[in-house]
């Protein structure tokens, strides 16, 4: 399979079904909307697949990408396709092994956007959400954007969390999150 991103940049992909690059259609998508937040950010792309949302992320000027993936030849793939994209002056780190636990190795750090895109049938959604705000993982006016299925994001609310937009892209839908303003302003003076 050819997989293109920005600036028409060839990476690699896998063989079968075993991960599911983002559809450039999304990937454009989510890219127009974060477009002024980008450059020098810090970029967590969860269950990434081939890394494709963090190649992206790279060639648009994020100063850091770190992807969690949990299947071992996904993560060599990641591991070069960033190398092809990443300029000197970034960083970028592949992290492999089961997400929850990985995820905890990045307490104390902050991110600007973090991408999660799990299988749709998992049941990854809440307990990484969850995650994601036990270990304060977001900066303060950071967001995160969760891909599923159209059929909706079934997830309890997260106390830190709020929902500041959803879009449907044919079978894939985006719900976004940012913090709650309460947690901002918390944050912000923690600062």
């Amino acid at each position: 399979m050819n997989l293109r991103i920005y600036g028409n940049r060839p990476l690699k992909t896998l063989p079968g079904m075993t991960t599911r690059p983002t559809l450039a259609k999304v990937r454009e998508a989510v890219f127009n909307i974060w477009q002024t937040n980008i450059a020098g950010c810090r970029w967590l792309d969860i269950c990434a697949g081939v890394g494709s949302m963090g190649a992206e992320a790279l060639c648009r000027g994020a100063s850091l990408a770190i992807a969690i993936e949990k299947y071992g030849p996904a993560c060599a793939v990641i591991d070069h396709n960033w190398q092809l994209v990443a300029s000197s002056s970034q960083e970028f780190q592949v992290l492999r092994g089961d997400v929850l636990k990985r995820l905890k190795v990045l307490v104390g750090q902050k991110f600007d956007l973090i991408y999660f895109d799990p299988p749709y049938a998992s049941d990854l959604y809440q307990p990484v959400l969850e995650a994601i705000a036990q270990y304060q993982l977001l900066a303060p006016t950071s967001e995160l954007a969760v891909e599923h299925s159209p059929e909706g994001l079934s997830v309890k609310s997260v106390s830190t969390l709020e929902v500041c937009r959803q879009k449907v892209y044919g079978n894939t839908a985006l719900t976004f999150f940012s913090l709650t303003q309460e947690e901002r302003l918390t944050d912000l003076v923690d600062v």
